[in-house]
Order: C-alpha cells, then structure tokens, then sequence
C-alpha cells in the first residue's frame, strides 16, 4: 500500500468508523463483470448484430434471431455443421453468416500459401486470376480462401470493435453456456440478480 492510498484509508476509517466498504455493482455496458441475465446480454448481441447490418452489405438473409443464435453457438464452440441444423440451413451459409459478422475460425485462415501477401493483394483489389498467378495456386482455392480473408481485412478495419464486443459479452462460461441451453430450447430464463462484493481497504 503506496503512502496516498494509505492516507485515503485512514481518512475513510475516521469518516465512517468501518474498514470495510459494501459496494452494489451497477450494469456497464460491454462487460460481463456484473451481469448475471442471459435475456440482457442476448440483446446487446442484437444491438451489435443490427449495428453490423446497416454499417455492411450481408451476404446472407438470416434474419436478426437467427444471427445471434448463431454468435451464441460461436462462442460456445459449435461447428458449423451444428449450426446449420439448428438454424435449418447449410453449412456453406453458416461459414458465410460467421464471415458477415467477422467470426473467423483459426481453421479458416489455414491457407495454402503466405497470409500477408494474399492480404496484400485483396487490400490492392487484385482479382482471383492475378492473385492465382501470383501464388502460383489455383483459381478454385484463391476464391475458397477470400471470404475469410476479405472477413479479417473488414474487422480489421473496424479495429475488431465488433467480434470483440461480442467476445466480451460472451466468453464467460457460465452465462454462455446458459444462454445456448436455452436458445436450444427456444426461450431465454430470466435469472436478474443482484451482486454485492465487499471490498477491503
């Protein structure tokens, strides 16, 4: 304990004659630190999604329930084959769906050949053609592997504020994994609960 904080406390134990403050924690948005309720995180993933739907054109026609279904079970590491049946789509949307929201799968970005000039040249506008000739791969792979690198380069730009929203929201385990028990069931359990920490000075 430095000599301010030191002062502080003995200020503090003077004014209230107690060491020990009871602090209630209040809802801030963008973390996960004090809430507890699987239907206001949902809506903050809706928030984001619909902030992504009118800043980006969206390769796919999910609607909005659907996309956060789908960044729930992201993050709670379903596959894309788990999502297509639970959304009642294929695969091939699914990976598309991830890509509109900037999900990419580290499996996504296992290129056959050097990740930074293929970046390079989507970033230059060079099509599928000059980018094959250039890697000396075929066309065929070089349009496999632009969804997921024209992904990165968007979130890149958007300095990952919107897979990092929802990395935020969703990456405590517990909640996550609520919130897909109950997507899976097709309805949301409110569980609102007041959190009290004790905090010693």
């Amino acid at each position: 304990m430095d000599e301010k904080t030191a002062e502080l406390r003995d200020i503090f134990i003077e004014a209230t004659g107690s060491d020990t403050v009871t602090e209630q924690q209040s809802e801030s948005r963008g973390s996960l630190a004090d809430v507890d309720d699987p239907e206001a995180v949902r809506e903050r993933v809706r928030d984001t999604v619909a902030t992504m739907r009118e800043r980006y054109a969206f390769d796919t026609d999910f609607d909005d329930d659907a996309l956060v279904a789908l960044v729930v079970g992201y993050f709670d590491g379903d596959a894309d084959a788990d999502l297509a049946v639970e959304l009642d789509a294929s695969p091939e949307a699914i990976r598309t769906a991830r890509f509109d929201l900037h999900l990419v799968r580290d499996a996504d970005r296992e290129f056959p050949f050097d990740a930074d000039r293929f970046d390079n040249l989507l970033v230059d506008g060079a099509d599928d053609e000059t980018i094959a000739e250039t890697l000396d791969v075929p066309v065929e792979v070089v349009a496999e592997c632009r969804p997921a690198a024209e992904a990165d380069i968007r979130s890149s730009r958007a300095n990952y504020r919107f897979r990092d929203d929802f990395a935020e929201l969703l990456t405590d385990d517990d909640l996550s994994n609520r919130m897909a028990e109950d997507a899976r069931r097709d309805g949301l359990r409110e569980a609102t609960e007041d959190i009290e920490t004790d905090v010693s000075l």
